[in-house]
C-alpha cells in the first residue's frame, strides 16, 4: 500500500517494518534539492513522518492511522548518498500514539529527528486500495 501511493513514485523508498519500529530509505538525487544545492526540509519531513507513522501503524490492525501533530529537527544539510529514517513508539494510551523518528546520512551521522502523535482514524484497512495485510 506504501509504496504503491503515488506521492511514492516521486521518492521511490524502501521500507522494513516490525512491532512498534520501522525504517525508510531513500536514494538522495539532485530533484530533492532546494537552490543551495542541499536536500529540501519537505524531503527530511516525509523520512521522518513516514518512519514515525509505521512505527505506530505497526500496532494498529484494523484502521488507517493519522498523523495530528509532527515537529521537525533539521541538525545537518545532507545532498547525496542515502538517507534512512528510523522510528519508534515512545508511549501510548487508548486515544494517541506518540512516536519519534531520527534520520541518518550514509556516514550514519544524524541530519533531522521529529516527533509526532498519531490517531486512529474511521477508514478501514480493508477497503484501501492496495491494502494488503499479509
Amino acid at each position: 500500500m506504501y509504496l504503491g501511493a503515488p506521492i511514492n513514485a516521486f521518492y521511490q523508498p524502501r521500507i522494513e517494518i516490525a512491532d512498534e519500529t520501522a525504517a525508510v530509505e531513500i536514494d538522495l538525487g539532485h530533484h530533492f534539492f532546494h537552490p543551495a544545492g542541499a536536500v529540501h526540509g519537505s524531503v527530511y519531513f516525509k523520512m521522518l513522518d513516514d518512519a514515525a507513522f509505521f512505527a505506530a501503524a505497526s500496532i494498529v490492525e484494523d484502521v488507517f492511522v493519522l498523523t495530528t501533530t509532527f515537529t521537525t529537527y533539521l541538525t545537518r544539510p545532507v545532498s547525496e548518498g542515502v538517507l534512512r529514517s528510523t522510528g519508534r513508539i515512545v508511549n501510548r494510551n487508548r486515544s494517541q500514539i506518540i512516536a519519534e523518528s531520527v534520520a541518518l546520512d550514509a556516514e550514519g551521522r544524524e541530519v533531522a529527528r521529529g516527533s509526532g502523535i498519531f490517531v486512529r482514524s474511521q477508514i478501514k484497512l480493508e477497503g484501501i486500495e492496495g491494502y494488503d495485510p499479509g
